[in-house]
This record gives structure tokens, sequence and C-alpha cells, in this order.
């Protein structure tokens, strides 16, 4: 929708991880560079760190596409919900083996069978666990186990594994001592700086074609810095949502205040409403009965209900948030049909089912 309103190729900032619009901020230049040693090792565990939104599966995408398919044979996990048992199936399935049925015994034969023929064919297996938070001591201690398989003068395998801060509790666990012993690289990815930010910003645009329409000031930047941290998701996040309100309002600048704006809508989607303490509707001022007030209270609900939707999944996308418009606006004229008929009806034509009792 807005990318042809600015003369974009495409939307800038989309939250799915694409290595095509990779930054290399000097956190992620760091990162990478621990990743591409680890490779020149090929052996041993390398471990990145990063809060939510950092960029580590992307950083990961940027990695693979630069990976020499003749020389690396390589595998992603990022389904980590597992026990160790299925964790050993799910590596096997990564590289194309067959696990249906199959014991442990038997996975564990085809893995090292497939890894000995990878070697012989002059190439090295990588295995790329994402989100590895979500594994827990003995899922870990499993991956350790798959290490042992090697050859007298290399290993067959090699791991990398991706989380967010709270991997490093189990990592530093008392039984978690002979990982760390296999552990060559550790980094934590942490969030841009304020200069940073503003240059992803732009690096974004500018990878689809932005022009310098629309355009940012400082007050701009800042107001962006302030909200997402420094965190690439969050920045993805607003700046979609800065774009939709661009187009919608047909503006080619912001400021500062248009951008806390957008701030304020989001942090008011994301609001849960606090019923204690709420006061009784007879004491309202401007309070009214009968259909009015149900037809008033009929509306309220309905943009409630639509709110709390917007706000439980809500998407990134311009079509999603399109259709969604598009059912508030329904909404709205059915209820503001149902307030006309109301106000058109004469004085006293409505009866109540409380007027017949006695």
């Amino acid at each position: 929708m807005y990318e042809s309103f600015y003369g974009l190729s495409a939307k800038p900032f989309q939250l799915r991880p694409d290595p095509h619009f990779f930054f290399g901020s000097k956190g992620h230049k760091r990162a990478m560079a621990y990743l591409e040693y680890g490779l020149s090792q090929g052996e041993g565990f390398i471990v990145i760190t990063g809060e939510v939104g950092a960029g580590k599966t992307t950083l990961v995408r940027n990695l693979f596409n630069r990976l020499p398919s003749d020389q690396i044979v390589a595998a992603h996990i990022v389904n980590t919900h597992l026990d160790p048992d299925d964790t050993l199936r799910m590596v096997v399935s990564a590289f194309g083996l067959p696990y249906e049925g199959a014991s442990k015994t038997d996975l564990l034969t085809r893995l090292e069978k497939f890894l000995c023929d990878v070697d012989h064919q002059g190439k090295r297996a990588l295995l790329v666990i994402d989100e590895a938070q979500n594994l827990s001591a003995r899922t870990v201690e499993e991956l350790r186990m798959l290490s042992n398989f090697q050859t007298d003068d290399k290993s067959l395998l090699q791991t990398f594994l991706l989380g967010q801060p709270e991997f490093r509790a189990t990592l530093h666990s008392p039984g978690m001592q002979q990982l760390r012993q296999r552990v060559i690289a550790s980094y934590h990815l942490g969030p841009m700086d304020a200069q940073e930010t503003r240059a992803y910003v732009e690096h974004r645009l500018t990878t689809v074609g932005w022009k310098g329409d629309p355009a940012f000031d400082d007050g701009a930047h800042a107001a962006i810095y302030a909200y997402s941290g420094g965190i690439p998701r969050k920045v993805n996040t607003l700046m979609d949502r800065v774009l939709l309100m661009g187009f919608l309002e047909e503006m080619h600048a912001f400021g500062e205040q248009d951008i806390n704006t957008v701030v304020k809508d989001i942090s008011e989607e994301f609001q849960v409403p606090d019923p204690i303490g709420t006061p009784a509707p007879d004491t309202l001022p401007g309070h009214v009965s009968g259909d009015e007030a149900d037809a008033d209270a009929h509306y309220k609900t309905s943009l409630r209900t639509i709110d709390q939707r917007i706000g439980e999944r809500r998407a990134s996308s311009v079509e999603v948030l399109d259709e969604r418009m598009m059912r508030l606006e329904k909404s709205i004229v059915s209820v503001l049909s149902i307030l006309k008929k109301i106000v058109a009806t004469p004085h006293g034509a409505v009866t109540h089912p409380m007027d017949n009792q006695e």
C-alpha cells in the first residue's frame, strides 16, 4: 500500500527475517566474525545470545547465504520445545534422514553414518540451533554427546547455539561443565546505539529504493530510538506503522511529534483495561437509559472487541491492517444505523420489557 505512495520497491520494515536487509552494526559485525571464526575452526560450539528481536535469526540467515555449499552441509532447527529424544529426531530430520519409528540407537547409527559420508565427500556438517533458551539441561547434554562423533583427527559435527540471554543461565549451570569446555567462542548481541539505529532505518529504506521521501528529521530519529531502544524488531514494528500513517494522511515528512503519535497508538493497543474501581454506568455524566443506552453500549462493546482483536492478533502486513480497518468501518456503520433508527422513533413509541410488569 504505502510502497507505491513513497516509490518503494517493497516493504522496508517487514518483521520476517530477511538477509537481504542485513545491517552490519558494530555488534552484528562482531557476532558475524565469531560465527565465521567458529566455521574456520570446524569443531566445538559457538554460542550467540541476544535480546528478543536483536537480529540473531537474521544473522544466521545471512551466514547461511554465505556458506559454500560445496564445503558445508548445514541444518537449522528452530523448534526447541522438545525432550532429548525428540531433539535427536529433529536433528536427524534436519539433515534429511528418515526418523519415523526408529529407536534411539537406530537414530544415532544413521546420523553417524551420514556424518562419516559427509566427511568422505570432503565436506563438514554444521548444526544451528535457534531459540536455545528453550532447551532443557538434559537436551543440551544430548547435543553435547553428538559432538563426540569424530574421526582420528577431526570432529564430524559442529554446533552453533543461538538464544536469548537466559540461555547463559543454562550454560553456566553446574552440570554444563563439559559443554562449556567445548565452547570455542561466545558473544552477546546487544542493541544498537542511537547513531546505528538511524543508519539502520536509512539502510532498510535505501535497500528498497528510498530517495528521501519521506523525510525524517533529527527529532523523529531520536523518538524512534527512544521507543525501540536500538532493538531491530521494535524499529521495524514502529516504522511500518509510521509509514502506514504517512500514507493514510499523505505525509512526506516526519518529526518527533509524528513518531510519538504512532508510539502512543501502539501503546494503547496493548493496554489491558482495569475493571477494578470502574464506576457504575448510571453514575457517569451523560448517562442515558433504554434503547439508546443499549445501542451506545453495543457501539462501545463493538469497538472494544475490535480493538482487543487488533491487540491480540496484530500483524505487520498492510493487507491485514486493511482488512481490520474495513471490519471496523462496517461495525461503526452498523451501530450508527441503529442509533439513527432510535433517534427517528417518535418519543414514547419504544416499549420496554418491564412496562408490562406490575
